[in-house]
């Protein structure tokens, strides 16, 4: 079976830096894709606390200053 003509050594240089440049670009995409998932998990987690907060009653100062007298606290117990 003939494969057609051999590629010469400049024609494999090329195709390897298209091949590198395409799967850069395909790189750049999954970042952005990762990058868009954690921020989409991030508002999700914010909106869960959030909900927390809503049913204790408390403003978002209340529960950070809660939440800071825990660990405040823990961190004591720690040492």
């Amino acid at each position: 079976m003939a494969r057609g003509p051999k590629k010469t050594i400049e024609e494999k240089i090329t195709a390897k830096q298209e091949l590198i440049s395409a799967l850069l670009t395909r790189i750049e995409s999954e970042k952005k894709e990762l990058e868009a998932l954690y921020e989409e998990k991030r508002i999700k987690d914010l909106g869960t606390v959030n909900d927390l907060i809503e049913e204790a009653g408390l403003s978002p100062e209340e529960a950070a200053e809660a939440l800071q007298q825990y660990l405040d606290s823990r961190m004591a117990n720690a040492s």
